[in-house]
């Protein structure tokens, strides 16, 4: 497993469920320098970041072992995606399967970012959809092996999505559950869905951001959206993934213990490891 960040939490639980955590790397952002590259804030230090991020993924994917990367930003999945759909293509010559766990849509286009924010377009490096003519110079490194196909790709809990990315998750034929679809489905026979829609073979790399729990399961992340998932529900989620069998890496971002009303400090990392639990093999309770 790839332990980015709050590895002193994940032993117990690794005890818990008799688990060997093979690698633990820390991997550190260099100094932000503000530069805006067509519309993108920090572009070159957050694709250092990732392209060292994906190095790591790549390698314990490709040993056939889970690769586990903790956050903060969720710009980190530009390169924790990037490295299981590297490695997936390089072993078993096909495309990884994507859960996307989050209120927002993350597919925006440099130029349509507001505040100049790459946490909000990374579904649009992976899959291709940025070219080199807007903007790919700051990821040079992502070619080919490193993407997805929007085909194997699924939201659940999506809440907040702008204009331009409906329309694009429109046109590209996307499928999206949104907290809604939970309510009226239920989790169960949504994942059954999503797991159809990916194939059954299909390794699969489920990316959270506690953005898609409720606020009142995830409180200490910078940017929460109301009404979403419950914990049941989202560990839920991850325990029907583990029983697939296909998990091949996990993502757990938007930690924040300095946001939010510090009564509250220790909920979300709390939320955090349970969901962790049950995507390595613990139900849900």
């Amino acid at each position: 497993m790839l332990l980015g960040k709050y590895d002193d939490f994940l032993g117990p639980m690794a005890t818990d469920l008799s688990l060997s955590l093979d690698a633990a790397v820390n991997i550190r952002a260099p100094r932000f320098d503000n530069v805006v590259h067509n519309g993108m804030r920090n572009a070159n230090p957050v694709s250092h970041v990732a392209e060292a991020i994906h190095q790591q993924v790549y390698q314990h994917v490709a040993s056939g072992r889970i690769a586990l990367t903790i956050g903060g930003d969720h710009s980190i999945a530009i390169g924790s995606v990037a490295g299981s759909a590297h490695a997936v293509k390089r072993t078993l010559n096909m495309d990884v399967g994507v859960v996307w766990v989050d209120a927002h849509a993350d597919i925006r286009m440099p130029g349509n970012l507001s505040i100049g924010n790459l946490n909000r377009m990374q579904l649009a490096w992976l899959s291709g959809l940025v070219t080199e003519k807007i903007g790919f110079k700051p990821f040079h490194w992502l070619d080919k092996e490193h993407r997805i196909s929007l085909k194997k790709l699924v939201y659940v809990g999506l809440r907040h999505a702008s204009k331009n990315e409906r329309k694009t998750l429109s046109d590209e034929g996307v499928k999206v559950f949104s907290v809604k679809d939970v309510g009226s489905y239920g989790m169960t026979k949504v994942m059954e869905m999503a797991l159809d829609w990916i194939g059954a073979d299909t390794p699969i790399h489920l990316s959270f951001d506690v953005h898609a729990l409720d606020p009142m399961w995830a409180p200490n992340t910078a940017d929460p959206v109301p009404n979403g998932l419950s914990l049941h529900d989202s560990k839920l989620l991850a325990q029907l993934i583990s029983e697939s069998g296909n998990l091949v890496a996990l993502d757990m971002v938007e930690i924040n213990n300095r946001a939010g009303s510090s009564k509250c400090h220790g909920h979300t990392v709390r939320s955090a490891q349970s969901i962790i639990r049950c995507a390595l093999g613990k139900k849900a309770s």
